[in-house]
């Protein structure tokens, strides 16, 4: 979900905007969800995704197709959203669908924003992605193509159902029934990072081989915080094979301050 293009870039921008412009008076509860119905439904009908993202094609004109198509099926606000993101200029018709996409996490992260659970949606979604991660039976059936898509909505509503928060049912089960061509955990971990975008955070992932306490945990953030001028998420995995000290990563940086970072470094410089 990489949108490069310099028109698509900027009209995703506007788009959020009017997201957050329906934000205040639509059902949330439905929004997030109808955005990835329509989502389904351009990534699955290519001539009307094309139509739709055609730039010689008049904005209007886009506008009334998807209204005509979708009058009835999804919210107003989703129903106007969509509308207004067709009306935009996109750098080729992937980027479009890569657009709603966001616009549906977004969707969801304010909707458990509103319920004051927007922390525990981004925890829900790193712990999950440690799950699947350490479990390559589970990994296999929800991401590999034995299990048809009514199993492996069986196995996620078993999972997580009552048991995490409803944005994060959402998201999980998108990512497991519609990957768009995304490993699982690649999928949660972009979702995550769209979700700490909320708040404009960036999300540090610390690897160490002891649980940290809670007054550590605060402190680390602050001096995290204070170091790269945000507010910092801290995802906290343990790894005994660290040994001591703590890994560090934000975004493609990595801050290893592990003995055994440091013991790989003394190696790589008698070696070279």
């Amino acid at each position: 979900m990489t949108i490069t293009g310099a028109v698509s870039r900027a009209s995703l921008a506007e788009a959020k905007e009017r997201l957050e412009a329906v934000i205040p008076s639509a059902d949330l509860a439905a929004l997030g969800s109808d955005l990835f119905s329509v989502l389904h439904l351009i990534d699955h009908e290519h001539g009307l995704r094309r139509a739709i993202s055609d730039p010689s094609r008049d904005g209007a004109d886009k506008a009334q197709l998807v209204t005509a198509l979708l009058d009835g099926k999804v919210s107003p606000a989703a129903l106007g959203l969509v509308a207004d993101v067709v009306r935009l200029r996109w750098s080729k018709p992937s980027e479009l669908s890569d657009g709603l996409e966001v616009l549906a996490v977004n969707a969801e992260s304010a909707r458990a924003e509103a319920d004051g659970r927007l922390d525990e949606l981004e925890d829900e979604l790193f712990r999950f992605s440690r799950v699947v991660d350490g479990d390559p039976a589970l990994r296999g059936a929800l991401a590999g193509p034995a299990l048809p898509n009514d199993r492996k909505l069986g196995v996620v509503t078993t999972l997580l159902e009552g048991k995490v928060t409803p944005s994060a049912l959402t998201l999980v089960t998108e990512l497991v029934l519609h990957p768009r061509g995304r490993s699982l955990e690649g999928g949660l971990a972009e979702y995550g990072r769209l979700v700490a975008q909320r708040r404009q955070r960036l999300v540090a992932l610390v690897r160490t081989p002891v649980e940290l306490t809670e007054a550590q945990r605060t402190r680390l953030a602050a001096v995290l915080a204070t170091a790269y001028g945000h507010e910092v998420h801290l995802n906290i995995e343990l790894d005994p094979s660290a040994i001591g000290g703590l890994s560090i990563q934000i975004g493609d940086e990595i801050i290893d301050g592990t003995i055994a970072g440091r013991l790989d470094e003394v190696r790589r410089r008698l070696a070279s």
